[in-house]
């Protein structure tokens, strides 16, 4: 069956098509009737969905995080679009595109591992290079990373997105040491590339992007300094205090306390990785947004996103006086 996506559910029109079930609950109305609540998910975004007949019966018949047939209708309640199915079936592995479920980043990976590779062969101090070539030159950890989404919901939510995180942040940073020259280059590109490793173990992506126990529990900061101690313990002689201040930086570059950083950026390379890792994740963040609303007639979004105000994206606007223009040229 065609796909209908998420986002793109109108109230009144009738639903034919595959979803993921992100969440399913039984519960009871104010009558003491059973139903089921539904969450329903493609790569589009995640809609709420009710089972008002038959609860039971349907109560076993699928489970969360299958794939699921839905024919039904989408209402408006609350605000909100809703999905009423009235009936749905699990569905096989092979009757599922797995790209209707989860985007993938749009640069070549390839492209943005040499430029990895690259920043690696320019660090010049031995410990740090040898640091870097050691999960680069790793098949196993490579194939983990360049697929790893950088996070659930916000900045780079796609497979490829970690990489493409941070090789974007590598790249910034190295402008940034030709602008201030007394930077330690060569500790900030090796903070800046190893600095979201632990989001392969904090992040699921098989079917959908979710939180590990681990990274539910401990998160990537902790988790990316854990990998970066185990590869310094393998690697004789390399010196305390240039591990201290690598860890630093990684363990601070969320840059705040009620960020999730255990310790505020203490060196200039921390401060930097801090801020230009924010950057990028917030223009990303900003660029998700814009594109989520690219069907607006308004140049404004709403105030339901990550900034919480109304965000402003010029496209829109062009895109209006494109419409304009071609109303005024003559026939």
């Amino acid at each position: 069956m065609p796909k209908q996506l998420v986002s793109e559910l109108e109230p009144g029109e009738e639903v034919k098509s595959v979803f993921l079930v992100m969440r399913k609950e039984l519960r009871k109305t104010k009558t003491g009737a059973p139903y089921l609540a539904l969450e329903l998910a493609d790569k589009s975004g995640k809609v709420e969905a009710r089972i008002w007949d038959n609860a039971l019966r349907y109560k076993d018949a699928f489970a969360e995080r299958d794939y699921v047939a839905v024919s039904g209708r989408v209402e408006r309640y609350r605000e909100q679009v809703q999905v009423v199915v009235n009936s749905l079936r699990r569905c096989a592995e092979e009757e599922v595109d797995v790209s209707d479920f989860l985007r993938v980043v749009g640069t070549d990976r390839a492209e943005l591992e040499g430029e990895l590779r690259l920043a690696a062969e320019e660090v010049r101090n031995f410990h740090l290079k040898s640091l870097l070539l050691s999960f680069l030159n790793d098949p196993d950890f490579m194939r983990r990373f360049t697929r790893a989404p950088a996070a659930k919901n916000y900045h780079h939510p796609y497979l490829g997105g970690l990489l493409e995180h941070t090789a974007n942040t590598v790249r910034i940073c190295r402008m940034v040491c030709e602008l201030y020259p007394e930077v330690d280059r060569d500790l900030l590109i090796t903070a800046a590339a190893l600095h979201d490793i632990g989001k392969i173990q904090e992040l699921e992506y098989d079917r959908a992007i979710d939180f590990t126990d681990a990274g539910r529990f401990l998160g990537h900061l902790l988790l990316s300094d854990q990998m970066i101690r185990e590869r310094i313990a393998a690697m004789p002689g390399f010196p305390e205090d240039l591990a201290m201040r690598l860890r630093h930086a990684v363990l601070s570059h969320h840059g705040e306390l009620e960020w999730g950083s255990p310790k505020r950026p203490k060196t200039l390379e921390a401060i930097l990785l801090h801020h230009v890792d924010n950057l990028d994740a917030k223009v990303n963040s900003f660029r998700e947004i814009i594109e989520r609303s690219a069907e607006s007639d308004s140049p404004w979004t709403d105030m339901r996103n990550l900034f919480k105000r109304p965000l402003y994206n010029p496209r829109a606007l062009s895109q209006e006086m494109e419409l304009d223009l071609e109303e005024e040229l003559p026939r």
